[in-house]
């Protein structure tokens, strides 16, 4: 199933935008300025056509605000971050939350959606679709929602907005887990990591072929676009082996990838645009900072060098 043809989009590259750089943080509020935005974005819009943001905070705004009085060329598939509204016990890293937390949780994930909607309506040539959510539902994740919750967001946007519905996870719950809310979206967005789960760069391609074609091949009336998909440029070994991870090896997956993707109909956000500092651990090599195909310097890596040398 050809993703574009079916959604009725014109075929191009996606990637994942978020635009943190050092000192900033959506923890701490401290947010990407106007400019530093249009600058991202002018050395993105040549190359990439879709656009995928994570959340509805103030840095997504300025990005939808930056593509509108830029007239710049992009579409954008635009997300609610909702937070833990149960507990994960099962979390690696702990984060448990106190009943009134949660409760805080659940009012400020109804305020997401609301924002979503209204974002949504007030961006209808730039926002091409909307998901309800990003690796809530995952064994793993330290953000837990009920898929039955997930659900009841993903009709509210449905009945708010016009723009098709997603929700953002990792392949393996729509295996079983995420059945009910496989039916109730209109495509299917799955996250496939070949690296973190202990993959070389010689099975990496193989695998994400199978992850995606493992949940393809169970809703065959669905379309399945991957959001995120990519190779870490630096690990501590924390989670990925160091020998495993490297620009040489980055550029490999990337371009794999992009094959595959042109061959099949295949619309992959990459993951991601550039480094961000504030993710994960303190320690430098932590390799969540590490995903861009830029430095947080804005300097391409080697999978971007020879595209955009003037910036070497």
């Amino acid at each position: 199933m050809n993703f574009f043809k079916t959604l009725g989009l014109k075929e191009g590259k996606a990637i994942c935008y978020s635009g943190y750089r050092e000192g900033q943080s959506p923890e701490t509020g401290i947010y990407p300025t106007y400019e530093q935005v249009k600058e991202d974005l002018l050395i993105l819009h040549n190359h990439w056509t879709y656009l995928r943001l994570y959340d509805c905070s103030l840095h997504a705004e300025t990005v939808l605000k930056v593509i509108d009085n830029e007239k710049l060329n992009f579409k954008v598939m635009l997300g609610a971050y909702i937070g833990a509204e149960l507990n994960n016990f099962g979390c690696p890293w702990g984060m448990i939350f106190t009943e009134k937390e949660l409760k805080r949780n659940k009012k400020e994930n109804l305020a997401q959606i609301k924002k979503l909607i209204r974002l949504a309506n007030q961006y209808p040539d730039i926002v091409f679709s909307l998901s309800a959510g990003n690796e809530a539902t995952v064994d793993w994740t330290d953000h837990y929602v009920p898929v039955e919750k997930v659900i009841s967001y993903v009709r509210m946007i449905k009945e708010g907005a016009k723009q098709p519905v997603t929700f953002c996870e990792n392949y393996v719950p729509w295996y079983d887990k995420l059945k009910p809310l496989a039916e109730e979206v209109d495509f299917i967005s799955i996250h496939t990591y070949p690296v973190w789960e202990y993959k070389s760069i010689h099975e990496a391609m193989e695998y994400t072929k199978q992850n995606y074609y493992s949940v393809a091949n169970k809703y065959p009336d669905k379309p399945v676009v991957i959001t995120e998909a990519g190779w870490a440029t630096v690990s501590n070994g924390r989670g990925i082996n160091p020998e495993n991870v490297g620009q040489e090896f980055q550029a490999i997956y990337y371009n794999d990838l992009e094959k595959w993707n042109k061959k099949e109909g295949i619309m992959t956000f990459v993951f991601e645009a550039f480094d961000e500092p504030w993710k994960g651990s303190p320690e430098a090599s932590e390799p969540e900072k590490h995903w861009g195909l830029f430095t947080v310097d804005r300097k391409p890596k080697k999978v971007m060098s020879k595209y955009f040398p003037e910036l070497l």
